[in-house]
């Protein structure tokens, strides 16, 4: 492995020093001269026409500046351009408890909040859908227009090989259903935006937000403004983890009212808005089916998951099709159908959570492979090990794998638990459980399809030495400027200390889509190594003809340009930079990302593709006490194929957090509802709207956490770097259930995991606690797409030809077994 000066050192973080000295600017800091505050009127009811709105009373109120509505905001806007089905503030109906229905901006925020009571809504109420099974059923009244059927927005049948075949030639048949309660992010963060109009009279919204470009486009949409005429500002953010990466009504009724006032409109949601803005992991119920042979190979494998999407799209669609597409990036399932379907119901939308739409199935998926294992007396370790998708392939639903480090990730935890030893022999109440998983480095698309960039970088080169890097990333507490930094530092040969990073500014910087889908190191660190390399090549000419040496014998090193035979000779950096610019001009480069195209290309190709994965691996350990069900985790061991570490420190903090954020899945959080069957229309009430009430673990809950980083570097990430920020939480849920089987040998197919579901599988027959049926549903004709090694060439035989080109020409090598008596691999 090539040896860097920067790149894998433990540097400190580019804005610590701000931020442990207070100086850090989050939104809610932000403060302007005559500045006014808003609050929203929220719904009280989950699902009802609006008859009439009467703000009259509230507008007389002494300091009350403007009172907006739903009529304010006629354009509807929505992250997807499927679902563009939300309104600022709702037009014609609410469609869960805290829909925003009116704003108050007032002089102060007491005046603004009390002025709510003084509106007066008139509902007409409407049945309530609860869950997923009143989607399913009640088709009348739709919570909106758009969708499949009904209240189903989103369903979903893809055929990869024949998997019915696969399942009757298999020697068993393993066949289970899952369920995870849907949960929220829990930023220490809440939401907050500041808007106001510049001297120039154009508009700013500085938020905090994970995707500055979305919401700068959302903005321009809903308030018919010229894009060029908006200024987003994305301020450092305390937390998102999926939670701030969609556009949110809050920031564009501020919008509204700064533009309509003439003065700064700020606004930070409580603690319970927040769980009302929710966007998290979405309640998904599961089904899988796995044919294997004697020796465990899988033959073939189906999915099928139900999702409680919550009242709006958001980023539904994807989210239906990430609950299948990243299956098969782990081991080798020659065959898969997958069917997905999600549903509108009266609660806050779902969306994002850190692993978007993958934990769900992956708990499924390790959990059956644990029972698969149990079953045929194999070790479920070496199981993983010996049917781990290779290096440089392709997967049944056209995935291209490149770097593949979870059998490093195996061996690092088996052999720092001791796994060998200890699996199976812990004794009564304590037990060892595994779980692997694996994350996008990026999505292979962007949301809008378009042959734009992803990433940019513009670099500014000051004759002090100094550069200035320009980046629309935006910095939500993962390290990613010291990324950026980093990556420029490296190349040039200076210290990250000399460059100044200006990120998350729609007016200063060029687009980068946004910090989702752990993107953000691979696209944003390759697009600043480009800009770094043009500005090297430029210095380096100059240089050479001062030193009247070839380019090719310069190094950049320790602030300084000199000749590698002789380091002796050479200029410092800053004169370096100076005869550049004497010989160039002003001194400036660009750099920019687009991810390789996706080999597939069938409808729904796009979710799932990614330049790289990095894969995880974990062995928790429990103690149960079978009196009390009472659970307990004293350590975890976490192993992460990141590629390359750009900064060890920054690493093992994104993996540690990750373990902490599963865990509290695992063992306790859940945005759950009250349901009153007696009073229908008043159902689906919030049950934990404040951090009193909605459990997630304090310090005192935490394990000792061993963690592993594996170094398998990718070619297709900055200096051979993967994703850090997402996959280690994926097999900490799993990995705990599995723990607890060992433990006291009962299965919860449930998260989280608690002490009562452990009492209650104590004392069923079948020492089990899960549901116990999927819901039949009426799927859509499948598209059949045969896999690679089945000659296919990524297109569905049944589907009429993309819009869009896509290239495949992959080599490809069938995973396994084939169908039994058919060819071997």
């Amino acid at each position: 492995m090539p040896k860097y000066n920067v790149i894998g050192k433990p540097l400190r973080r580019v804005d610590g020093r701000a931020k442990v000295t207070g100086l850090t600017k989050f939104a809610d800091d932000l403060a302007m001269p005559g500045m006014l505050f808003m609050k929203l009127l929220r719904s009280t009811v989950p699902h009802a026409r609006i008859r009439h709105v009467d703000a009259s009373h509230a507008e007389k109120i002494p300091g009350v500046k403007l009172v907006l509505t739903g009529k304010d905001f006629p354009i509807p806007f929505g992250i997807l351009p499927v679902s563009q089905d939300e309104h600022a503030l709702c037009t014609d109906k609410v469609r869960f408890i805290g829909d925003p229905v009116a704003a108050v901006i007032a002089t102060d925020e007491l005046t603004a909040f009390e002025a709510l009571d003084h509106i007066h809504v008139q509902y007409e109420k409407l049945t309530t859908i609860a869950d997923p099974a009143d989607a399913l059923s009640i088709p009348e009244p739709r919570l909106h227009d758009h969708g499949d059927e009904g209240n189903v927005h989103k369903k979903v049948a893809l055929d990869f090989g024949d998997v019915d075949a696969g399942l009757a030639s298999s020697d068993h048949v393993f066949e289970d259903v899952f369920f995870f309660e849907g949960n929220t992010h829990l930023a220490i963060e809440q939401h907050a935006t500041l808007a106001y109009l510049d001297p120039d009279g154009k508009l700013v919204v500085a938020s905090s937000t994970q995707t500055p470009h979305y919401l700068h486009r959302a903005l321009a949409k809903v308030l018919e403004i010229p894009p060029a005429h908006i200024r987003v500002i994305a301020t450092p953010n305390g937390g998102g983890f999926g939670g701030k990466s969609d556009p949110f009504n809050h920031e564009i009724v501020a919008a509204r009212a700064a533009m309509y006032t003439g003065k700064p409109v700020k606004i930070a949601l409580t603690r319970e808005e927040v769980f009302y803005c929710h966007r998290g992991r979405h309640p998904v119920l599961m089904k899988l089916k796995t044919g294997v042979q004697n020796d465990g190979k899988i033959v073939a494998q189906e999915l099928q998951t139900l999702l409680d999407g919550g009242a709006y799209g958001s980023y539904g669609v994807a989210s239906t099709f990430y609950t299948g597409a990243l299956q098969t990036v782990t081991y080798q399932i020659p065959r898969y159908r997958f069917r997905g379907c999600r549903v509108f119901t009266c609660k806050p939308p779902c969306g994002p959570k850190r692993g978007h739409g993958t934990p769900q199935p992956r708990f499924g998926l390790e959990v059956q492979i644990d029972k698969i294992c149990e079953k045929l007396g194999l070790d479920p370790a070496q199981w993983r090990i010996d049917n781990a998708v290779p290096p440089d392939s392709l997967t049944a639903n056209w995935l291209r794998i490149n770097s593949m480090g979870m059998v490093k990730c195996i061996q690092a935890v088996v052999e720092g638990s001791r796994w060998n030893e200890r699996f199976r022999k812990l004794g009564p109440g304590r037990g060892l459980g595994l779980a692997c998983s694996s994350y996008l480095c990026g999505a292979g698309l962007p949301i809008y399809w378009n042959k734009l960039p992803h990433s940019g970088v513009q670099l500014k080169l000051d004759r002090s030495g100094g550069v200035t890097a320009f980046c629309g990333a935006t910095e939500i507490g993962q390290g990613s400027d010291n990324v950026l930094v980093a990556c420029i530092a490296e190349v040039l040969g200076i210290d990250p200390f000399d460059i100044r990073c200006i990120t998350g500014d729609t007016d200063l910087t060029p687009v980068d889509l946004g910090s989702y889908s752990s993107r953000v190191t691979l696209m944003m660190g390759n697009a600043a190594i480009q800009a770094a390399e043009r500005a090297r090549e430029l210095i380096a000419e100059a240089v050479s003809e001062k030193l009247k040496l070839p380019r090719v014998r310069l190094v950049f090193a320790d602030r300084r340009v000199f000749d590698a035979e002789n380091p002796q000779v050479g200029v410092k950096f800053a004169e370096a930079v100076q005869l550049a610019e004497a010989k160039f001009g002003t001194l400036g480069t660009v750099g920019s990302y687009s991810p390789p195209a996706e080999p597939g290309q069938f409808k729904g190709a796009g979710v799932g593709p990614s330049p790289a994965y990095s894969y995880s691996a974990a062995v928790v350990e429990v103690e149960v006490d079978p009196a009390t069900g009472w659970l307990r985790v004293p350590k975890i061991w976490i192993a992460h194929d990141i590629g390359i570490s750009i900064n060890p420190v920054l690493a093992r903090g994104q993996v540690e957090g990750s373990v902490y954020m599963g865990l509290g899945e695992a063992l306790m959080e859940e945005q759950a509802y009250r349901r009153l069957p007696k009073k229908l229309s008043d159902a689906n009430v919030h049950k934990f709207p404040s951090l009193l009430e909605y459990k997630s673990p304090g310090t005192m809950d935490m394990p000792e956490i061993e963690t592993y980083l594996i170094e398998e570097p990718d070619k297709n990430g900055p200096f051979g770097a993967k994703e850090v920020g997402q996959g280690p939480l994926l097999p900490i849920m799993p990995a705990v259930a599995n723990a607890v089987y060992d433990a006291v040998r009962v299965r919860v197919d449930e998260i989280p995991v608690t002490p009562e579901k452990i009492l209650k599988a104590l004392k069923d027959k079948a020492r089990r606690f899960g549901p116990k049926a999927f819901p039949t549903i009426a799927w859509p004709e499948p598209l059949v797409v045969p896999p690679p090694w089945e000659g296919g060439d990524g297109k569905a035989i049944n589907e009429k030809p993309r819009k869009r080109d896509q290239v495949a020409g992959i080599p490809v090598a069938p995973p396994v077994d084939t169908l039994k008596g058919g060819p071997q691999s």
